[in-house]
C-alpha cells in the first residue's frame, strides 16, 4: 500500500516538473536557512553545559548604587575576600573557586623565545572541581597548589618547548617572575564562558610583590575576581542570597552595604542573559536567539506557503484524475493520503539537499560571522529525531490544505468539466501571498534600520579625533616614558604620546566617591562620577576641546592634586555652566583638589551607553596609574611612524614585544555584533524575498496559463501589450500593497523596540517604509511581468484555435 502511494506520488511529481521544481527549490532554500539557524541556536544555548556540575554552580556579582538606590554599576566579579568568607559563613556552600584575569598581554620568555600571550588567568587550585577541563599531563588536583606554578594548553607548550617534555620547565612572565609548568590541558570548548591558554596558581597572588600593596584578604576595592559557588544538587540558592545584606553589614560595614549589594547568577544563564559592566568574555544575547529563530520560522513558512499556493492553483489540472479515482471507488481519506505522500516526498528530498548545503555553507558562515558553529551539533539524539520528523511535519503542514481541498471535489461535476478553483480557494491563496510579502517587507525594513544605526554609530562625532591613534600597553617607568616620548616625536611624524589608566572604547568602571568643598567642609554629592588617570598629553593627543579652564600643565606643580571634569560631571555636581565649575574645590577618593578645567563631553564608551560624568586626574603615584599608551601619528606617514616607534621601543624595552592596535579598529569591534546582525538580516531578507518571488512566479505562470484564451480575445479586440500586462499584474500587485499596509506598522514597532538598546540612536524615517513597500512592489512586478509579457506577446490565433 505504502509503495503504491509513493510510486504514484513520484509519478505526479515528475509529471508536473515546473511546479515540482519550484516547490523543491523553495523548500530546499528554506530548510537550509532553518538548519543553519538551528545550528546557531543549539550552539548558543549549549554554552557551559559540558561541565558536569553546571546546574549547581552560581556566580557572585556585586552592584553599586547611589544613596537613593539608583544602580550605577553592576559587576560580574567581586573583591577577593568575598569567596572564602562566603564559604565560611554559609555551610550549605560546598566549594568556592575564583578566577582572576591576568590582564592584557603577558610577556613570556623561555630561553631565546620572547612572545606575548593573551587569555591568562589566575585560578584557585580547585578549579577542576567546577569545570570539566581535560588535562593531558600533570595532576589537576595539585597542579595549581603551589605559588608560581602554571598550566598551559598543548598548543602553547609546543610553541615554547617543541617536542620537549614541558613539565617542570620554567618560563619568565613580565620580566619579573619565574613560573614552573606543572600541567598541560586541552583547550576549552568553543561554547565555554571563558577560554584560557594559561592557568596561573591563585596562591601566587598572596605574594604582595605580585598582587600589589594590599593583600587578598583586605582588598575590598578591586572587584575583578570572578567568584563561583558550588551548591548541593537541587539546592535553592535564594536561601543564601536572602542573607547577603546581613553578610555585607558584618564584613564591609553598614555604610558600604547600603551602597552595594551581592547577588547570584545561575552559571548556565550567564552567556545569554548576563550583560553586566564586567564579564569574562563577550556574551551572547537571548534576544538575538529569538530573533533568528523567528526568521528561520518565517522563511520556512514562506516556503510552505509556496507549496500550498501552487498545489491549490494546479488543482484544476488534477480535477479529472480525482474524479476518475472517486468513480472507481477511492475514498476521500485515500486521496488525502495520496496528496500528503507527495508533499512528504517533496519535503524529504528537499531536506536531503538542505543538509548537504548546510554542511557546505557552515565553514563560510564561521568565517563571515566569527562564530564556531559545527555541523555535528545536528547529531544530538533529540535533534536527529526532530530532523527525521521534519519531512512528515512540514510535509503535512504544507500539504494538508491542498489535500483536503482537492479531495473534496464532486466526481459528477469534475467529469462534466464544471469544477473551477472557487473563490474560497482564491481568497485563501491571496491571504498566503499577503503573508509571504508581509514577512519580506518586515525584513527589508529591519535590514535598512540596522544598517542606518550602524552607520550612525560609525560616523557620529565622538567629541575627539580617533583617526591615526594607535594604542599599546605601557611598560615604561616615568623616566623612561619621557625619554621615549622625546625621541619618537622629534621628527614630527609621531605627533604626540600620552599615558592613561584607560583609553576610549573601554568601559568606565571606577568610582571613588566625590564631595564638594563648601565653607571649609566637604559635602558628599549623590552622583556617580567615574575617573581615569591621565597625563599632560592625553587631551591634546585626542584633540579634545576645553569648554572652560585649562588642561593639566607642567607649569603647575600642584596639578597632581587638581582635576579636569567633563560637562556632564559639572552638571551633576550642581554647576549649570562649565565656567562656574572652574576653581571649585572637591574631594575625590579622599584627595582634595581644585577643578582647573572642564572638557567638552566625549564618547569614551560605545554608543550603547550614555555619556557619563567623568573626572580626569593626574596622580603622583604614576607607576601603577598609567597602563595604556596613546600615540597620535601623521596620517600621511603611517608606516614610517610605526617604524620609528618600534625602533625606540626595542631600544628602551627590549624585553617587551611592540604590539599595538589602532583606536578606530577598537571602536569598530564595539559594533561587531550589529555588523553581523545587519549582514545576516540582509542575507535572510534576500532569501525570504527570493522564495516569495519564486512562488509568485509559479503562481502567476499558472494563472496566466489559465487565462490564455482571455488574453487572445483581448488582443483580437485591440488591447495593447502594456494594457494586457497591466490587467494580468494588477491583482497580484494589489496583494503586495495590502502586505505593505500590514507589515509596516509591525516593522516600525519591532525596530523601535530594538533601537532602545542604544543610548544614542537614529530616528526612524518615513521614507524607509515607503522604500520597503516600493521595493516589494517593483520586485513583484518584475517577477510577474516576465510571464505577462510572454503571454501578451503570443499569437492570439494559437490561443483561440481550440475554440
Amino acid at each position: 500500500m505504502i509503495k503504491n502511494y509513493l510510486r504514484s506520488a513520484l509519478r505526479n511529481i515528475t509529471r508536473h516538473k515546473f511546479i515540482s521544481f519550484i516547490n523543491i527549490f523553495g523548500l530546499t532554500v528554506g530548510l537550509s536557512c532553518c538548519l543553519l539557524i538551528v545550528v546557531y541556536v543549539i550552539n548558543e544555548t549549549s554554552y557551559d553545559k559540558f561541565n558536569a556540575n553546571a546546574d549547581d554552580i552560581y556566580r557572585v556579582t556585586r552592584s553599586f548604587n547611589t544613596p537613593d538606590g539608583v544602580e550605577t554599576l553592576h559587576l560580574g566579579a567581586v573583591a577577593p575576600p568575598f569567596g572564602p568568607l562566603l564559604k565560611n559563613e554559609f555551610s550549605d556552600i560546598k566549594k568556592v573557586t575564583r578566577i582572576y584575569p591576568a590582564g592584557g598581554s603577558l610577556v613570556i620568555r623561555y630561553k631565546d623565545k620572547l612572545l606575548t600571550e593573551n587569555e591568562g588567568y589566575f585560578a584557585d587550585e580547585n578549579l577542576f572541581d567546577f569545570f570539566n577541563i581535560k588535562t593531558t599531563q600533570g595532576d589537576p588536583k595539585s597542579a595549581l597548589s603551589d605559588p608560581f606554578t602554571m598550566m598551559m594548553t598543548e598548543e602553547m607548550a609546543h610553541k615554547y618547548f617543541g617536542n620537549e617534555d614541558p613539565i617542570n620547565k620554567v618560563v619568565r612572565l613580565g620580566n619579573q617572575f619565574n613560573f614552573k609548568v606543572t600541567g598541560i590541558f586541552e583547550p576549552l570548548p568553543a561554547n565555554s564562558q571563558f577560554h584560557a591558554k594559561m592557568l596561573l596558581s591563585f596562591n601566587t597572588l598572596n605574594d604582595t610583590a605580585v598582587y600589589g600593596r594590599k593583600g587578598l584578604q583586605t582588598n575590598w576595592g578591586n572587584n575583578s575576581f570572578f567568584t563561583y559557588l558550588l551548591f548541593p544538587k537541587g539546592y535553592n540558592a535564594d536561601k543564601v542570597a536572602a542573607q547577603f545584606p546581613a553578610f555585607l553589614d558584618k564584613y564591609v560595614g553598614t555604610r558600604e552595604s547600603k551602597n552595594s549589594k551581592l547577588s547570584f547568577q545561575k552559571f548556565l544563564s550567564i552567556h545569554l542573559h548576563s550583560h553586566l559592566d564586567d564579564e569574562l568574555d563577550q556574551n551572547g544575547d537571548i534576544k538575538r536567539v529569538w530573533i533568528f529563530s523567528a526568521i528561520a520560522l518565517f522563511i520556512l513558512l514562506i516556503a510552505c506557503i509556496n507549496y500550498m499556493n501552487l498545489s491549490t492553483a494546479r488543482s484544476a489540472l488534477r480535477a479529472r484524475e480525482i474524479g476518475i479515482r472517486k468513480v472507481i471507488g477511492a475514498q476521500q481519506k485515500e486521496i488525502i493520503i495520496q496528496f500528503l505522500s507527495e508533499s512528504v516526498l517533496i519535503t524529504a528530498f528537499s531536506l536531503i539537499l538542505a543538509l548537504g548545503i548546510t554542511y557546505a555553507v557552515i565553514p563560510l558562515v564561521n568565517t563571515f560571522s566569527g562564530l564556531s558553529l559545527s555541523f555535528n551539533l545536528l547529531f544530538q539524539p533529540q535533534i536527529v529525531t526532530a530532523v527525521v520528523a521534519m519531512p512528515f511535519v512540514i510535509g503535512i503542514i504544507s500539504g494538508i490544505y491542498p489535500a483536503i481541498f482537492m479531495s473534496s471535489f464532486k466526481p459528477v461535476k469534475v467529469l462534466k468539466g464544471l469544477v473551477k478553483v472557487g473563490s474560497g480557494s482564491i481568497s485563501f491563496r491571496k491571504v498566503l501571498v499577503v503573508i509571504q510579502f508581509s514577512i519580506s517587507i518586515i525584513l527589508i525594513v529591519a535590514t535598512t534600520i540596522v544598517f542606518q544605526q550602524l552607520r550612525y554609530m560609525q560616523q557620529k562625532a565622538l567629541g575627539f579625533n580617533k583617526d591615526h591613534i594607535l594604542t599599546a600597553a605601557n611598560p615604561f617607568t616615568p623616566g623612561q616614558f619621557e625619554v621615549f616620548k622625546n625621541e619618537v616625536t622629534k621628527e614630527g611624524i609621531v605627533k604626540d604620546v600620552s599615558r592613561s589608566s584607560r583609553i576610549p572604547s573601554g568601559r568606565l568602571l571606577d568610582d571613588q566617591g566625590i564631595s564638594v568643598m563648601q565653607n571649609g567642609s566637604s559635602k558628599m554629592v549623590n552622583a556617580d562620577v567615574k575617573y581615569i588617570n591621565t597625563d599632560y598629553g592625553f587631551i591634546p593627543t585626542y584633540g579634545m576641546k576645553m569648554a572652560a579652564g585649562r588642561n593639566f600643565s607642567k607649569d603647575f606643580g600642584t596639578d597632581t592634586n587638581n582635576y579636569v571634569i567633563n560637562v556632564s560631571a559639572a552638571k551633576v555636581l550642581g554647576w549649570q555652566t562649565p565656567e562656574s565649575a572652574v576653581g571649585k574645590e572637591i574631594s575625590y577618593g579622599g584627595v582634595k583638589g581644585k577643578i582647573i578645567g572642564v572638557v567638552n563631553d566625549f564618547h569614551f564608551e560605545s554608543l550603547h551607553q550614555n555619556i557619563i560624568p567623568l573626572l580626569m586626574r593626574m596622580p603622583s603615584f604614576a607607576n601603577n596609574s598609567y597602563r595604556r599608551l596613546s600615540v597620535k601619528i601623521d596620517g600621511d606617514h603611517v608606516q614610517e611612524a610605526i617604524n620609528t616607534l618600534e625602533q625606540a621601543w626595542k631600544k628602551y624595552q627590549p624585553e617587551t614585544p611592540f604590539e599595538y592596535v589602532f583606536l578606530d579598529d577598537k571602536f569598530q569591534k564595539l559594533y561587531n555584533s550589529e555588523q553581523q546582525q545587519g549582514s545576516l538580516f540582509t542575507i535572510f531578507s534576500f532569501i525570504a524575498i527570493f522564495i516569495a518571488c519564486l512562488g509568485l512566479f509559479g503562481l502567476s505562470a499558472f494563472t496566466i496559463t489559465q487565462r490564455v484564451k482571455e488574453i487572445g480575445v483581448r488582443k483580437v479586440l485591440g488591447a495593447s501589450i502594456p494594457q494586457i500586462v497591466t490587467e494580468l499584474s494588477k491583482d497580484f500587485l494589489k496583494l503586495v500593497l495590502i502586505a505593505s499596509v500590514i507589515a509596516l506598522p509591525i516593522a516600525w514597532y519591532s525596530m523601535s523596540k530594538w533601537l532602545l538598546d542604544f543610548a544614542f540612536r537614529i530616528s526612524i524615517q518615513w521614507w524607509v517604509f515607503v522604500m520597503a513597500g516600493v521595493i516589494a512592489v517593483v520586485i513583484a512586478f518584475l517577477t510577474i511581468s516576465f510571464q505577462s509579457i510572454k503571454a501578451a506577446s503570443a499569437n492570439p490565433v494559437k490561443s483561440l484555435r481550440s475554440e
